[in-house]
């Protein structure tokens, strides 16, 4: 059953960021003997959460932290599971590990290739510096095996779309900003509709929506607008449009990856994986390209595409805002996981 919380919303941590603190906990059990009670990591923009190390083990030439995820008031189908991350050295470099409860990529048009574990780049990312930095304060080398397990990730991840992305297994360790922000869609539209009340207020003509941090900031800087231009959409298209109908600001960007903005142009207005997904049948009309019907995900389609497909997506999307919002000029960004522009529509 999903949590209703009353007031504030409060909000938690990725898998990415427990996996990230239990790393850096076993770690220091691994290279001086003894895991802390209580970890502090950086998160990607800046922030240092601490975590508190719930589970603790030490062997011969390995060492065993867990932290439990807090979602926050978000209803996360990982909230209140243990991340548990084992280390033991490696024959050089980080190496990353599926332990029991964490998946295996078998499909393509994921960001991580066939049969490597379901850890996504950010958290590698984090993980691979926090070793790092660890490293060079305790005069270690680098070369680690990192092991992330959660105990009954594989009957959680039932739950989620992982199976059908080609995820087996096991869950995914997630997270591009460390932070799960809760998710109820009457607080996050709310804060959405005060967001255009302000520019409006502050006689803003241009205001952009994203769903994701690297598509925030690739639109900010492509355009120069300011902090308060930029509305945090994330996945609720919908919400942003309809208020902007009827609070109009003479123009309106979206920028976002080629899966969420194709889902868009598909008609989509909630861009949740949970709540709506890419129609391969009718991408594969729009391009004339019959292979695309078998494609697992967008950022695989693209790939036998190419950039006409995010050309025609961003077409696509500029038609389907702009009949939301007639009084705005629509602009319309896609782009990849590493914040390249595929295309642009509008303007």
């Amino acid at each position: 059953m999903t949590r209703r919380p009353s007031g504030e919303l409060r909000r938690g941590w990725t898998t990415g960021a427990c996996a990230t603190a239990a790393t850096k906990a076993a770690l220091m059990g691994l290279w001086t003997g003894t895991i802390p009670d209580r970890v502090s990591i950086t998160l990607p923009r800046g922030e240092c959460p601490q975590f508190e190390v719930i589970h603790s083990a030490l062997g011969a030439d390995w060492a065993e932290a867990g932290i439990v995820k807090d979602a926050g008031d978000d209803p996360d189908v990982t909230h209140g599971a243990t991340i548990i991350v084992r280390v033991c050295p490696s024959d050089g470099g980080v190496v990353f590990r599926a332990g029991e409860g964490v998946g295996r990529v078998t499909k393509a048009g994921l960001p991580i290739a066939v049969g490597e574990p379901a850890i996504n780049p950010v958290p590698r990312a984090m993980m691979d510096e926090e070793v790092a930095a660890l490293a060079a304060a305790l005069g270690r080398a680098p070369d680690v095996a990192i092991t992330v397990s959660i105990p009954g990730g594989a009957q959680i991840a039932t739950k989620t779309w992982n199976p059908r992305l080609g995820i087996e297994g096991g869950l995914s360790i997630l997270g591009t900003t460390g932070i799960v922000r809760p998710f109820s869609c009457a607080a996050w539209i709310a804060s959405i509709h005060r967001g255009i009340d302000v520019a409006r207020a502050n006689g803003l003509t241009h205001v952009a929506g994203c769903t994701g941090a690297t598509s925030e900031k690739v639109v900010q800087q492509l355009y120069g607008l300011s902090d308060h231009a930029m509305l945090d959409m994330g996945d609720f298209a919908g919400g942003m449009l309809k208020y902007l109908a009827k609070h109009p600001v003479p123009r309106v960007t979206i920028g976002g990856g080629i899966g969420k903005m194709t889902k868009l142009a598909q008609g989509a207005v909630d861009l949740h994986s949970g709540r709506s997904q890419v129609d391969f049948d009718l991408l594969a009309d729009w391009l004339e390209m019959p292979a695309l019907r078998d494609a697992n995900t967008a950022l695989e389609a693209v790939g036998i595409a190419g950039d006409r497909m995010a050309s025609v997506v961003a077409e696509r999307s500029r038609v389907h805002v702009a009949a939301m919002v007639p009084q705005s000029v629509v602009d319309i960004v896609v782009i990849d996981r590493e914040g390249r522009i595929l295309a642009r529509a509008g303007g």
